[in-house]
């Protein structure tokens, strides 16, 4: 029997989630049945070990911190993704920023006024309206709105998986087939999980993909505030 103070452990919880995102890439990149993502499998994973194990999710946020700093980051690292298509971005310089702030306003009001007529209250709005944008931009814009970040990450899980699992097929039957448009596409609406599947689709489609990925994240940052002001 294992000791309780070490499955509590900061090491252990650190070295388990790793592990498990390692094992699920293993199983992803052998089958390649899109349910069976590497994120999606670590998520119920360890959501079923905190659930067997009685570890509240305060603890495990604590001990697995430093992945928390790291996804932080990334955003850094977005910075260089827009530097890689400044040549691209010269010779579409409108439709690109067209798309961007088209795909900005309508993610943002679409998930808005759907949960207005469900009577959502202002707090969920805010938290679920950054869903198309990666994960720590999304908290950043939701929390000083008053938004609740541990809704505002799920949801945001929950929009990258979905775009990652069926945004391909949807472009497909909507007959999306430039690559150019369907990388861009994938990487407005499902950040960075949808430009893994991007990546995975062909190397055009993921350096759209992670064009749109930041460009969306630096256009939700900065209009958000203005949207929740003055459209709903």
């Amino acid at each position: 029997m294992l000791d309780r103070s070490f499955l509590t452990s900061d090491l252990f919880l650190l070295t388990l989630t790793v592990g498990l995102y390692c094992l699920g890439g293993l199983v992803y990149r052998r089958v390649r049945v899109p349910l069976l993502h590497p994120v999606l499998l670590t998520f119920v994973a360890v959501i079923v070990f905190l659930k067997c194990t009685d570890i509240d999710y305060p603890r495990y946020q604590q001990a697995t911190g430093a992945l928390n700093f790291a996804l932080g980051l990334s955003v850094v690292a977005l910075g260089y993704l827009l530097y890689e298509q400044v040549e691209r971005l010269r010779g579409s310089l409108l439709p690109v920023g067209a798309a961007t702030l088209a795909g900005c306003v309508v993610g943002v009001l679409s998930v808005v006024y759907i949960a207005m007529a469900f009577g959502a209250e202002r707090q969920i709005l805010n938290s679920i309206a950054p869903k198309s944008v990666t994960v720590p931009i999304a908290v950043s814009v939701a929390g000083p709105l008053g938004g609740n970040v541990s809704v505002t990450s799920v949801v945001v899980f929950c929009v990258g998986i979905f775009g990652s699992i069926f945004g391909e097929w949807i472009l497909r039957k909507c007959g999306v087939r430039d690559p150019e448009a369907r990388g861009f596409a994938l990487g407005a609406a499902a950040h960075g999980i949808g430009t893994a599947r991007a990546i995975e689709i062909g190397a055009v489609e993921g350096a759209l993909s992670g064009l749109a990925m930041a460009l969306m994240g630096l256009a939700t940052a900065l209009l958000m505030p203005l949207m929740e002001r003055h459209l709903y």
